[in-house]
């Protein structure tokens, strides 16, 4: 039995347009949490001569935190990696309160100062999306990849959605787990669109149409799909329960993520190709069936060839 996924696509754009104006009304009208490394606040990467504790700095930003509030254990977020690297994340300092601050660490030890950090969360999401195009219009064509993209922007405002209806704070793994669902959910899609192309080239001997071809081949794929996610789910849903509220943000962005990235891409990114690809029929052969075929008859001349 297969599932009709093309010829109800009104259907599942229609559950998908709803979700996200709701994600959409729910970020524009609560907003988001924004934690300290998107409130203004500073950052300062410190890397010391020799091997410190955490114990060691929390101890010289207690003293300093009287006169400074912004240092306040509420108020700073600090980690020590590699032994003598620290990062200390607070709200926005003076240039004095920095100088108060670095000569305070003198009392730990000698250390050079880092560049400050700031998290270019736009910058990796665009970068992220523009790769993600080239990849898919070389590989396959460009129509898959404006499918891939409304896929994966359908998939990152729901998950950003929930995360501003639960009021989580935004901060650096939120924007890790933001990447992941980016890379987990392309792949998903990236599955479907490899079965398209490979029954076009074996559509002469099935005799299909091109909206049953593309609802056969989502069907191949969606056992698969799903099961990988589930999979995955388990041990999302472990580390929620047992990982503690440090990871909370991160593990309910990714779980919100996958899910939709699920649905997605099989509901909603093959649909979205079918549809854009609705212009380009010529004679009742779809536009990519023509391309992807002339593709592999050059290929399979070159071959030859060879």
């Amino acid at each position: 039995m297969q599932i009709g996924i093309v010829k109800n696509t009104k259907k599942f754009l229609g559950l998908s347009v709803v979700l996200v104006v709701l994600s959409l009304a729910v970020i524009l009208t609560r907003g988001l949490n924004y934690g300290i490394d998107f409130s203004g606040g500073s950052l300062t990467q410190i890397k010391f001569e020799k091997v410190v504790s955490l114990a060691e700095i929390n101890s010289v930003l207690d003293n300093v935190a009287k006169n400074i509030p912004q240092l306040s254990g509420n108020s700073r977020k600090v980690q020590v990696s590699d032994g003598n690297t620290v990062i200390i994340r607070t709200q926005e300092l003076t240039e004095a309160q920095k100088d108060a601050l670095l000569e305070s660490l003198n009392t730990v030890g000698k250390y050079d100062i880092g560049k400050e950090l700031k998290t270019s969360a736009v910058y990796s999401l665009l970068i992220g999306a523009v790769l993600i195009v080239a990849y898919i219009t070389v590989r396959f064509e460009f129509i898959f990849s404006l499918g891939a993209i409304i896929a994966l922007i359908h998939d990152l405002i729901i998950a950003i959605g929930v995360i501003s209806l639960l009021g989580y704070e935004v901060d650096t793994p939120f924007i890790a787990a933001v990447l992941t669902i980016l890379g987990y959910s392309i792949n998903d899609t990236i599955v479907v669109f490899d079965r398209i192309r490979e029954n076009i080239k074996r559509k002469t001997k099935q005799k299909l149409t091109f909206e049953e071809l593309l609802d056969k081949s989502i069907n191949q794929v969606m056992i698969r799909s799903i099961n990988t996610s589930v999979t995955t789910l388990f041990a999302i849903i472990a580390i929620l329960i047992f990982g503690g509220d440090s990871l909370r943000t991160f593990i309910v962005t990714l779980l919100v993520g996958i899910l939709a990235g699920t649905y997605s891409s099989v509901f909603i990114a093959t649909p979205i190709v079918y549809l854009l690809d609705k212009k380009k029929r010529d004679g009742g052969n779809s536009g990519i069936e023509k391309k992807l075929q002339k593709k592999e008859t050059q290929e399979t001349k070159e071959k030859i060839l060879v």
